[in-house]
């Protein structure tokens, strides 16, 4: 394969080897440092303040954002794959980690920190291990309404719990309508002061995406919040700042955790792993390395998995690939993982000399941040486009948002997830076997129509079932065929099966389908099986002994090649 001229050699766009650290480096040019210093330097304005205003979210102090962003950017540039994602802390998985920990120990606590430590070396482990395993598919677990739904449940929370930073009030406790019948008493006390550096600050990034997603509004509207804080001293009118922002940089360490707080992580661990491969998946997706090759979703699990691995072990939080940052660098000429190292180390310098520079920050502006991230994910096109193709699934949206506002975060997230995979079920279970009839002029057959007059031959019944054939429809696949039979004008003497749709038959539904033929030899009736083109559903009717009572002669690679060769003599004289 020819190279892409926007990719190092060796790696996304050249030869690939298994597991080499630093992939997206391989073969690196000089002449794509220019565009990815750019990128860096773009990357770094953008997200330093997301990553402070998102460790506030999770109530972390607003430097363990910073540090976050420096391991996700080390840990995915040396075991990712892609060369664009960017690894950091996500306002979308945040919420539900924070939710979670709340209800085990107290917030703030060290307790708090260190099960927040120990929690994000799990999710690593779990990353890790789906990346190896090549675990790829669970990120197809959560269908497109359930994860608009869960989105839009998301934003409800930031939004909940940033406009009391936002408004100047206190924070109420509570669920989630108690606290938004709480705010709306409390707006007669909102600071003028802060609400205007809130609602300032969520303008000028609104206005900034609108005109170029590369251009920082959240980092201008934070130096010029700072600015009036600093010249008008607001801090003494009621707006509260961030106070002492501490330097250091952390060191590795295991958190101390108890046994038995390590079962409570576990359920929230799996549950906030689910949710990172959905949304690193769709980012990789997004943004492939190279035009034409595929995403390697498997290796930048293990990306992301090292960096949350990183993050616990210095005593940080969980990460997760973000999907706007990640087209901040993929547009803005970054062309290896050297642009998210680039922000790291931008993010190093105000660790270690620039701190106390961010003292005086005001708290309402992260909160403005805040604000466009809920805005941002709250995809209201995506639900129109729902609404208008299938109401059903709008339910989903709406089920799935009402869950996980109304209950604990963790919990609201879980039954999403379960949510999504009973609409999955539902789909299969919904299958029917349906009449195939022959395309006039053609030896095409084709599931029956009311638009599309088809032919049929005497004596002969065509049918398929368009799904997988499991345990989910095994029963109701026997009895239609069954019904079919019975209903049919004329007494068949075969029956094709159709079975391009049958992909896979598992254990269940084999008994199904060998039940089906006995009770067709039976009643005298051939039963045949065309057009199965799945190699799974080909070894599936040895490995269940299928054979034994379907004869090898019995299987054909067109209905047309199994009427001629089976159908009673009418049938064939009909076709001729």
């Amino acid at each position: 394969m020819a190279q892409s001229d926007n990719a190092p050699a060796g790696g996304a766009g050249g030869q690939k080897r298994d597991w080499p650290l630093f992939r997206s480096l391989a073969g690196y040019r000089g002449a794509l440092l220019g565009g990815d210093l750019v990128a860096g330097l773009t990357l770094a304005a953008i997200a330093i303040p997301e990553q402070m205003a998102t460790a506030r979210l999770g109530n972390f102090p607003p430097q363990l954002g910073l540090i976050v962003l420096v391991a996700g950017a080390l840990a995915f540039a040396a075991f990712g794959g892609s060369r664009f994602v960017s690894c950091g802390a996500d306002s979308t998985i945040t919420p539900i980690f924070a939710g979670g920990l709340a209800a085990v120990v107290a917030t703030g606590s060290p307790d708090y920190f260190a099960l927040a430590a120990a929690l994000a070396i799990c999710v690593g482990v779990l990353l890790i291990a789906a990346g190896i395993f090549r675990l790829g598919w669970i990120a197809d677990l959560l269908s497109v309404p359930v994860t608009t739904g869960f989105l839009a449940g998301i934003a409800v929370h930031i939004a909940l719990s940033q406009l009391p930073g936002v408004l100047g009030v206190p924070a109420p406790d509570g669920m989630a309508l108690q606290r938004i019948v709480a705010l709306v008493a409390g707006l007669g006390r909102t600071n003028p002061f802060t609400l205007a550096i809130g609602a300032g600050v969520l303008a000028a990034i609104i206005i900034a995406e609108r005109i170029d997603g590369r251009i920082p509004g959240a980092l201008i509207g934070l130096v010029a919040a700072t600015l009036a804080v600093v010249a008008f001293d607001l801090d003494r009118r009621g707006v509260a700042v961030l106070g002492e922002v501490k330097g250091a940089l952390p060191s590795i360490a295991i958190p101390a955790v108890s046994y038995a707080h390590v079962a409570d992580l576990v359920p929230l661990a799996l549950i906030v792993a689910v949710t990172v491969m959905v949304q690193t998946a769709a980012t990789t997706r997004s943004f492939p390395s190279a035009p034409g090759e595929p995403p390697d979703v498997d290796r930048d699990f293990v990306g992301v998995g090292a960096a949350s691995l990183l993050a616990g072990l210095i005593g940080a939080f969980a990460v997760n690939a973000s999907p706007p940052r990640t087209a901040v660098v993929a547009e803005s000429g970054g062309r290896s993982q050297v642009a998210g190292l680039v922000a790291a180390a931008l993010t190093v310098a105000l660790l270690a000399v620039g701190a106390a520079l961010l003292a005086r920050v005001p708290q309402a502006a992260l909160g403005g941040v805040l604000l466009f991230v809920a805005l941002r994910i709250f995809r209201t096109r995506e639900m129109a486009k729902v609404l208008r193709q299938s109401r059903g699934e709008f339910l989903l949206i709406v089920a799935t948002a009402l869950m996980i506002v109304a209950l604990p975060i963790a919990d609201g997230v879980g039954i999403g997830i379960a949510l999504s995979l009973l609409n999955g079920i539902w789909s299969i279970t919904r299958a029917r076997v349906v009449v195939f009839e022959r395309v006039p002029g053609t030896s095409i057959w084709w599931p029956r129509s009311a638009e599309l007059k088809g032919e049929t031959e005497p004596g002969v019944l065509v049918a398929g079932l368009q799904a997988p054939l499991s345990f989910l429809n095994a029963d109701r696949f026997r009895l239609d065929i069954r019904a079919l039979l019975r209903a049919a004008p004329q007494k068949v003497g075969l029956f094709v099966l159709e079975a391009t749709g049958i992909v896979e038959i598992d254990y269940t539904a084999a008994q199904a389908l060998r039940d089906a033929i006995v009770e067709c030899h039976h009643n005298g009736i051939i039963f045949a099986m065309a057009r199965l083109e799945s190699v799974r559903a080909q070894q599936a009717l040895t490995r269940f002994h299928i054979h034994e009572v379907l004869q090898p002669d019995r299987l054909f690679r067109s209905v047309e090649e199994a009427i001629r060769t089976l159908a009673p003599p009418e049938g064939v004289l009909a076709a001729g």
